[in-house]
């Protein structure tokens, strides 16, 4: 009862305060500054690399029990098991994305811990030499057999690894054959025969969201959609979305002191969609089903459909109706209106 009332509280968190504080208006007391100071840009952290974002990699999830969490995410989101070496699980999200399930006892609940991406063009010293030029410090990670990486800090800490295709890009090419042979694996519920299709957004919170989203653009060539004075929504290639949220800096005010970059939650795209028959499947397995509009419209009538729900290991997962081709619908609804 006490862990269903802390997820309730989160949930509720994320639904009023999470979206942008300006897209009601500025010059209000969640959005203080007028639209020119708000909206006002930063110099670069620094120059752009060139490099584009193909595709992701994997996304590293560290979690008490990793077993329970991909059981959820297989039943509930149709994702596939790869492997499972007793330490961590491998799944593939779709034919697009994996996931990496890593046994962390230590943990109370489930954070993302770090995530991969394959940038174009690749050559390892090239790379390695653009990195440091921008006052990174990269750290190899190798497998020796074609896969080759680097792990660097963004401005507040995030683990950033970006890689060649070899990795599990290339391995969700291949036909998954691997099978689940215990019981802590076994479908919690049954399948919802949903198909996860879009990286709808990961929100990512920092210090300050404009220093975070000038080094992600210009180092990973994510395109920037709007600044809403609050948070910036990026577009990585054709992979995704993400919101980063956080301080002005161009308000005197002290921002929130955010101690290590966070994603606090990810929104993914799922088909079929149905409004009502969404909520309802979520609601017969047992689990909530948080209306996020983003707005205060119906849900049925709103720009932007979705729900939040929380897994096994207290991550808020977010299901929406985003696909590639309605890919603003968020950024749409919360950007503020002239």
């Amino acid at each position: 009862m006490a862990f269903r009332l802390f997820a309730l509280l989160v949930l509720f968190a994320v639904t009023v305060f999470g979206q942008g504080r300006c897209r009601d208006g500025y010059g209000t007391p969640q959005c203080p500054l007028t639209r020119e100071v708000a909206t006002a840009p930063v110099k670069p952290v620094f120059a752009p690399s060139g490099w584009k974002t193909v595709t992701l990699d994997h996304i590293t999830f560290a979690l008490p029990d990793y077993r329970k969490e991909a059981a959820f995410y297989i039943a509930l989101m149709g994702w596939k098991l790869r492997s499972d070496d007793g330490k961590q699980a491998v799944l593939d999200i779709g034919g697009w994305g994996s996931a990496i399930f890593r046994q962390a006892p230590e943990r109370a609940k489930a954070t993302v811990e770090a995530i991969c991406w394959v940038i174009e063009p690749w050559n390892s010293r090239t790379v390695e030499a653009a990195l440091r030029a921008r006052g990174l410090t990269p750290i190899s990670d190798n497998d020796g057999k074609g896969f080759e990486s680097f792990h660097v800090q963004d401005p507040r800490g995030f683990d950033l690894q970006i890689s060649n295709g070899y990795g599990l890009a290339k391995a969700r090419k291949t036909s998954v054959t691997a099978k689940s042979s215990t019981p802590a694996m076994a479908a919690p519920f049954a399948p919802t025969g949903w198909s996860t299709v879009w990286l709808d957004h990961l929100s990512y919170n920092a210090t300050n969201y404009k220093e975070a989203a000038s080094f992600y653009s210009n180092l990973l060539g994510w395109k920037e959609t709007y600044d809403e004075g609050s948070q910036h929504e990026l577009m990585i290639g054709d992979v995704g979305d993400i919101i980063i949220r956080g301080g002005n800096p161009n308000n005197p005010a002290p921002a929130p002191k955010v101690s290590r970059g966070t994603i606090d939650h990810i929104s993914f795209g799922i088909t079929p969609w149905d409004t009502d028959g969404v909520k309802a499947e979520l609601e017969k397995r047992g689990l909530d089903a948080s209306v996020d509009t983003s707005t205060k419209d119906d849900i049925h009538v709103a720009a932007f459909k979705s729900y939040h729900t929380t897994t096994p290991n207290g991550f808020n997962l977010q299901i929406s109706y985003v696909t590639h081709d309605n890919r603003l619908a968020l950024a749409n609804a919360v950007k503020p209106k002239p």
